[in-house]
C-alpha cells in the first residue's frame, strides 16, 4: 500500500513562476517517493504539483467538488488532465476539504489563502503530519506565527522547509520512524502485541 500525500494549496494562477516550479518539484518529489498525490483537483498550485508527479510517472488522485466530469470542467472550470483518478464528490468546494485531508497519510501546504487556510485547520485537528512549503507567499508563510496563537496540541506534527526536496525526504523519515504509529485522532491506541 502507498502512502498519500496532500497537496494543499491556491487554486489561483496568479502565483509566480518561480512558485510554480516549486510545486512542480514538490509533486516530482512526491511521485519519486513512490507516494501518491492527492490534491483538490483544480488550477493553480496544486495542478502544478499534480503535473510535476505526473512527469514523475507518479499516481496523482484528484478531489473533485463536482458531481461529474462535465461539471467539474465547465462549472468548476478546474482540470482534469493529470489526474489518474478523480473523485466525484458533488460536495462543492469547501465540502470536499474534509475528503481530502483524511484521504492523505500525510498533507503539504503550499501558498494558498482561506480555503487552503481551512484545510490546514482539519489537518491540524486530526493530528496530521504537515510540511509547510515556506517563501511562497499566501497562508503558509504565516502557519508558524498562526500554531504559536493556538495553545493546542492535537499531536499534528509540523514540518518547514522552503526546499521541496528537503521538505519530502524530511517528511518521509518523520512519517515511517515515528507518526505513523499515530495515523489519526480517530483511532484508539492499540495494546502491545495486537496487529
Amino acid at each position: 500500500m502507498h502512502l498519500t500525500v496532500g497537496g494543499m494549496g491556491s487554486a489561483g494562477n496568479e502565483a509566480a513562476d518561480d512558485v510554480k516550479e516549486k510545486s512542480m518539484i514538490l509533486g516530482q518529489s512526491i511521485a519519486q517517493r513512490g507516494f501518491v498525490l492527492i490534491t483538490g483537483a483544480c488550477p493553480g498550485l496544486p495542478y502544478e504539483c499534480a503535473r510535476g508527479a505526473k512527469q514523475a510517472g507518479g499516481l496523482s488522485i484528484g478531489i473533485s467538488p463536482a458531481l461529474s466530469l462535465d461539471e467539474h470542467i465547465h462549472k468548476y472550470r478546474s482540470p482534469a488532465d493529470v489526474y489518474d483518478v478523480l473523485i466525484y464528490t458533488g460536495s462543492g468546494l469547501m465540502g470536499r476539504e474534509v475528503t481530502n485531508i483524511r484521504s492523505s497519510d500525510m498533507v503539504v501546504i503550499l501558498g494558498g489563502r482561506s480555503g487552503t487556510l481551512g484545510e490546514f485547520a482539519i489537518a491540524f485537528d486530526e493530528g496530521k503530519l504537515i510540511g509547510v512549503l515556506q517563501g511562497n507567499g499566501g497562508i503558509a508563510d504565516q502557519i508558524q506565527d498562526l500554531v504559536a496563537s493556538f495553545q493546542k496540541d492535537s499531536g499534528a506534527r509540523l514540518v518547514y522547509s522552503a526546499d521541496p526536496l528537503k521538505l519530502i525526504d524530511e517528511m518521509a523519515k518523520l512519517y515511517t520512524e515515528r507518526h505513523y504509529q499515530r495515523p489519526s485522532c480517530f483511532c484508539d491506541e492499540i495494546p502491545a502485541g495486537a496487529g
